[in-house]
């Protein structure tokens, strides 16, 4: 206080003391803190300079993050074309092994043909009373057929006929007499299944026929032997089947090899930034590693029936499997590019974060000893104080 005179030597002790005070408060903060600049007030240079190295730090450490990403971006496009080749070599595989096939089989044997056959002449039929039957009747399978006398083969067959429904027996005119035909089993006829009973008394007349005359056979023609016939092998067709099946799982793989939303086999692009300020970038561009991309296509039924056909498929492959060779490579180089640069940002934010440190951080032993010492200041300060109020205490001392 302004009111109250000290001496000299206690002043000087006083000042003494309150330096040590102040000093030990600056020394016990950065024991405290760590740090030997807490603000701007202990060192300017220091301070701003150690926040510029922090806040850079702090960016890249943000940028990290999206680096990290690329790096998987690019990698799950590396894995799929890794995938889509092993498919599009099942497809090379499955091309060679219709192209080992047999391009024809044979669809329909080749025959010996048959030789000519002449005509053959058979000698006119003699002619013969047609005949009557007695008037009565006679049974047929149990049916009754009615007859007169003036009854010829026509007219027999038309009324057998007639009663067909019941007795089940169809007559028809052979040349030479009637022929009886039944779906009825039985027996008694030459046919083996037709019983034929006069119901009446006397002998049935023999039906002839009239004179005639036949021609005979007519020649028969002369066939020619033919060669086989061959034609596509059905197991290409399926092979082929096979291989439009690959295809689809291509265009499948390529969908799926995406990462947080980024498909490099598609052809989404990826900028990925390295720096604060977004002027170190590198730019992935994409491409559709579809089937289409490749330039295949789903094959017709038909295309690997000519060896030809099966060619022209393995060259498309060839060229397909060329294009993902050169993506591999582009996207390899890529992904070794962010891998650097992720790698180096991570040595460059230790190299900010240690430079800050350096300018800011305090040496714990060094403050450990500082305080020490400054303690034991304070008290040769207090004692020394003590000693030069003494000499007023002894004027003091005088009065009384």
């Amino acid at each position: 206080m302004a009111d109250i005179t000290l001496s000299k030597s206690v002043r000087s002790n006083l000042l003494n003391l309150q330096q040590t005070a102040s000093l030990m408060g600056k020394t016990q903060e950065r024991l405290a803190t760590g740090n030997k600049v807490n603000s701007a007030l202990d060192n300017p240079t220091n301070f701003f300079t150690a926040a510029s190295l922090k806040s850079r730090s702090s960016d890249l450490n943000l940028l990290m993050d999206s680096v990290g990403n690329a790096v998987q971006t690019i990698a799950a496009a590396d894995k799929g074309i890794s995938a889509i080749t092993k498919l599009v070599e099942s497809a090379q595989s499955t091309a060679r092994q219709a192209l080992q096939t047999a391009e024809k089989v044979v669809t329909t044997p080749a025959s010996a043909g048959t030789a000519a056959q002449p005509a053959v002449a058979h000698a006119p039929v003699a002619g013969g009373a047609l005949g009557t039957l007695a008037t009565g009747s006679f049974s047929i399978n149990g049916t009754t057929i009615t007859t007169a006398a003036s009854d010829d083969i026509t007219s027999i067959i038309g009324k057998i006929n007639a009663a067909s429904g019941t007795h089940g027996v169809t007559a028809s005119n052979n040349g030479t007499g009637i022929t009886l035909t039944s779906s009825i089993t039985g027996t008694g006829n030459p046919n083996g299944n037709i019983t034929l009973v006069d119901t009446t008394a006397g002998t049935l007349a023999t039906i002839g026929h009239a004179a005639g005359t036949n021609t005979g056979t007519a020649p028969v023609a002369a066939v020619p032997p033919t060669a086989e016939v061959s034609g596509p092998n059905p197991k290409r067709a399926e092979l082929v089947t096979q291989y439009n099946d690959l295809l689809t799982q291509i265009d499948q793989l390529a969908k799926d090899s995406g990462f947080n939303g980024v498909n490099l086999l598609t052809g989404d692009n990826l900028q990925v930034i390295f720096n604060e300020d977004g002027s170190s970038k590198l730019d992935v561009t994409g491409k559709n590693i579809n089937s289409a991309g490749l330039g295949l296509t789903a094959e017709a039924s038909t295309a690997f029936d000519t060896n030809a056909g099966i060619n022209a498929t393995l060259a498309k492959l060839k060229a397909g499997i060329e294009t993902l060779r050169t993506e591999s490579s582009k996207f390899g180089s890529n992904l070794s590019v962010v891998q650097t640069r992720q790698d180096f940002t991570k040595n460059m934010i230790n190299v900010l974060e240690t430079g800050a440190a350096n300018l800011t951080l305090a040496d714990t032993n060094e403050e450990a000893a500082n305080l020490l010492a400054l303690q034991t200041r304070q008290s040769l300060s207090t004692t020394s104080l003590s000693m030069a109020s003494q000499a007023d205490q002894n004027v003091l001392q005088l009065l009384r």
